[in-house]
């Protein structure tokens, strides 16, 4: 009886650690991206313009395609 009580808590302890560790995760990520929101087209045309390059919409449309395209290929791995 002792073992089974010992299996039993430790199966108990698992799931609240994954339940706590989801959470967890979850609130992180919120504040990360709250913090570090993902680049829009706003933020790629004032990167730009701080290199120098007038920023034409073409360009624009081709850079976040592109980063989109990076971003899904990084996610596929």
């Amino acid at each position: 009886m002792g073992m089974g009580l010992g299996i039993l808590i430790f199966v108990i302890g698992a799931l609240l650690g994954a339940v706590a560790g989801f959470f967890g995760a979850r609130a992180y990520m919120k504040k990360y991206f709250q913090d570090n929101p993902p680049v829009n087209e706003e933020m790629l045309k004032a990167m730009m313009m701080q290199m120098g390059q007038k920023p034409s919409e073409k360009k624009l449309n081709q850079m976040m395609n592109s980063m989109k395209a990076q971003q899904k290929r990084s996610n596929d791995k």
